[in-house]
């Protein structure tokens, strides 16, 4: 009885390893920018910020200071 309830312990404990290391890798996962591809060149769709044009570097520059100066606690508590 003991030993088989050993056994079944250690075959669950076998199972929870061997599928520990069954994770899929996120750095895998298909983006759909190409890496070939600028970052201001993104697809036109509702979730893109207000002013930014696709396609535009100036506009994608302007956008990404703006996130940056919005995340320094220096100038938001100005």
């Amino acid at each position: 009885m003991i030993r088989t309830r050993l056994m079944i312990a250690g075959a669950a404990l076998l199972a929870a390893a061997a599928l520990a290391g069954c994770e899929k890798d996120q750095t895998s996962v298909a983006s759909s920018r190409l890496a070939a591809q600028p970052p201001w060149d993104a697809a036109a769709d509702p979730f893109v910020a207000p002013g930014w044009t696709s396609g535009d570097k100036a506009s994608w520059l302007a956008e990404v200071n703006r996130r940056a100066q919005n995340q320094n606690e220096y100038v938001r508590i100005r």
